[in-house]
Formats: structure tokens, sequence, C-alpha cells
């Protein structure tokens, strides 16, 4: 799976924010695919290592049928990292070897969940609309925390959400994937609408679990790979 070149990546972090501004520009928030039509879904996350004095990203790109969630594909790759670890430019570290996971990748998702924010950025250019932007891919942001803006608490039961505030415009919303437990908060990346990106995020969190199993997958997947690295430390 091939991504675009948009921008260089060898930038200073006040280069970084103006790319931010100029990519939120071209997020779409609207369906490029039907819910009903969403047959392969992705789910991307990322880990790091560093030693000596060096800091090396790790990425998987896991890949589902949808709705039936079976595993189709993993892809893992590995990438130096170079860009400073500075608030709301994470993707600048991330993005890189996520890409490298994509490239491995054989059947091409019609929907990406990544555990980040996407439009739900101070800039309206967080991780997953860095990533839709250069898979030209519909993406989902699925945060454990809240970035920027406001919300109410929503409701006790699955699926219940409120909208995610800042100055009055809808961000993304504060969805309850885990009874009893703290709302995940998803925005839209690119190429979906917020509605359709909650529904998408529902369907693919059947048991409950907080996060999508997309994102959980990726997770243990990129955790598992990189813990011997960390033991040999």
């Amino acid at each position: 799976m091939r991504a675009r070149e948009l921008h260089p990546w060898d930038v200073t972090a006040q280069e970084a924010r103006a790319i931010q501004r100029q990519l939120a520009d071209q997020i779409a928030a609207s369906d490029a695919i039907a819910l009903a039509a969403i047959k392969v879904v992705a789910g991307a996350d990322n880990a790091y290592v560093k030693t000596d004095g060096a800091t090396t990203g790790y990425a998987a790109a896991v890949i589902f049928d949808f709705p039936g969630l079976d595993l189709i594909e993993t892809s893992l790759a590995e990438r130096p990292v170079t860009f400073p670890y500075v608030p709301g430019l994470l993707s600048f570290r991330e993005t890189p070897a996520v890409l490298a996971a994509f490239a491995g990748i054989t059947h091409e998702p019609d929907a990406v969940l990544v555990d980040g924010h996407g439009y739900a950025h101070p800039r309206r250019a967080g991780f997953a609309s860095h990533l839709g932007l250069l898979l030209d891919r519909p993406t989902i942001g699925c945060a454990k925390s809240v970035l920027v803006g406001r919300y109410e608490e929503p409701g006790p039961a699955f699926g219940d959400h409120t909208p995610l505030l800042d100055h009055g415009e809808v961000i993304g919303a504060a969805v309850r994937t885990r009874p009893g437990h703290a709302p995940l908060f998803v925005s839209v990346g690119h190429k979906i609408s917020l509605e359709t990106a909650i529904a998408v995020v529902l369907a693919c969190d059947p048991d409950h679990g907080f996060m999508p199993i997309p994102t959980r997958t990726a997770h243990n997947a990129v955790t598992a790979y990189t813990r011997p690295l960390r033991q040999r430390r």
C-alpha cells in the first residue's frame, strides 16, 4: 500500500505546525464510502525503543474483515525517530513507521482506525488526519484522553455519546465503549463523517473492550514485537 508525498519530514517544530495548518484545509469530513460498503478495516499503533541514545519507532498495521472482524493480515515495520517529542506534533514522530508498516500490507482497507486524534486537535490535523491524507483513505481517531475541547459525560450504556466541543464547534465525540469506564474520544480523520466514524468504532468493539479491536490488536502486536528489544537494553 503506497502513501502520497505531501510534505518533507525533516522539519522544525514551527514548520510542522505550519504543515498541519495546511493539511487541515484538505481534510474531508464527509463519507467517501457508505458504512454498508465497508468490507475491510485496519488498525495501527506505535511503540518506541531507545538504545544508546537513539530512538527507534516501531509500528504495526493490522487488517480485519468487517463487520466479522477476522484478522487477515499483520505488518510490522521500524524507522529511526528524528523528530523530537512535542505535544500536538506526535504524528511527525509516529507516522513514518506507520507508513512503513502499511507499505507491507496487501489488503487495502476501506477505513483505518488509529490510537490518536484526528480533527479533535488544536490545529485540526492530528495523527488520524495526517495518516488519512497520506494514505488517501477514510481514517478515524480513537483517543484515550482529550487534547483540546470540552464535553459532557455520556450516558452509562454502550454507544452513548456526547459532542466534544471547542469554542462551540463539534470536533469529535465522547463515546461510551466500555460501561463503567471513561469514554473514548472519537474524531474524524479524513474522508468520513463523525456519525459514520462512531458507528465503525462501535461495530469494531463488540466485546465492549474500550478500544476497538483493530487498534487493540495493533497495540498488542507492536508491544509483543518490541518486548524482547526492551529486555535487551
